[in-house]
């Protein structure tokens, strides 16, 4: 459809093509615009938590230092998630036996279970499953209960009182974090073994001094160093993620549970990285 102007006519087709062109390219520019904006947002929050631990390891050493509240906060991290770890490290045992043992039949190999499962469970499986499942539960608790604590002004109050808020909340749940989940690692390995072992006994007439004799002639030196040094890291990157969310979060109700959700969200992450990190340095000591 056409018109007349004063300077002619003017279609309205051309008017409208050159406006949808404009919006096309207004989206196309919005597409890079959403993904420069995230990567800023991605490299603040990486920035953000490097300061949080360059705090953490400039407090935790001087003194002085709060045993009582540590040795608290490791009775809540390691004795109230023992349950939970060992429950899952048996049920882990039991399935992975179930799974692998009609292939190992199949080709000939059954003799072989302990040890496949003992070396799968004690380099990577026990240690991995631990830390998620801990990271489930302690990030979140780290980050609802600092969370809280911020939103009602008890940590702006230690501050005015003279305290220091950060090496009295942060600095004992990272320390306890770090140094229980190895030995949540540990019981829960055993429990995986030990629910591996009641299969190989029904299934395979194995004793459990026979299996455990197995498994432990299979295990050496390069196996369990490794697996014990990751998982004071694996400890160290879940009470870090939970403390920095929660001891940042927002104001109001909602950042509690964005706080909490987003420490396991972000512990789970870093703990396929930390992982990667540490069977990759572990396998050049081995080429060594």
């Amino acid at each position: 459809m056409a018109f007349n102007t004063d300077d002619g006519f003017y279609d309205n087709r051309h008017f409208s093509t050159g406006f949808a062109n404009l919006f096309l390219s207004m989206e196309d520019l919005a597409i890079p615009m959403k993904i420069t904006e995230r990567t800023k947002l991605f490299f603040k929050e990486v920035g953000s938590l490097s300061h949080f631990a360059g705090r953490f390891f400039r407090q935790a050493l001087n003194p002085p230092f709060e045993f009582k509240e540590l040795l608290r906060q490791c009775y809540q991290v390691g004795n109230r998630s023992l349950l939970l770890v060992m429950a899952t490290g048996f049920i882990i045992g039991l399935v992975l036996t179930l799974q692998s043992r009609p292939t190992l039949i199949e080709f000939g190999a059954v003799s072989w279970m302990p040890n496949m499962v003992g070396i799968s469970i004690v380099r990577e499986i026990g240690p991995v499953i631990t830390a998620l499942i801990c990271s489930g539960r302690i990030a979140s608790g780290f980050g609802a209960e600092l969370g809280s604590m911020r939103v009602t002004e008890q940590i702006d109050a230690m501050e005015v009182s003279g305290t220091n808020p950060f090496k009295y909340l942060v600095v004992t749940r990272i320390w306890a974090a770090t140094l229980m989940l190895p030995l949540l690692v540990i019981f829960g390995d055993l429990v995986a073994l030990y629910g591996s072992s009641l299969v190989e006994n029904m299934k395979g007439d194995v004793s459990f001094r026979l299996y455990f004799n197995t498994v432990f002639d299979a295990l050496s030196f390069g196996d369990l160093v490794p697996a014990t040094i990751k998982s004071f890291f694996f400890g160290f990157v879940i009470g870090l993620t939970g403390c920095y969310k929660g001891y940042n979060s927002d104001k109001g109700t909602a950042g509690v549970g964005i706080a909490a959700n987003s420490a396991v969200v972000m512990a789970s992450l870093l703990l396929f990285v930390v992982d990667f990190i540490a069977v990759f340095v572990s396998d050049i000591f081995y080429e060594l």
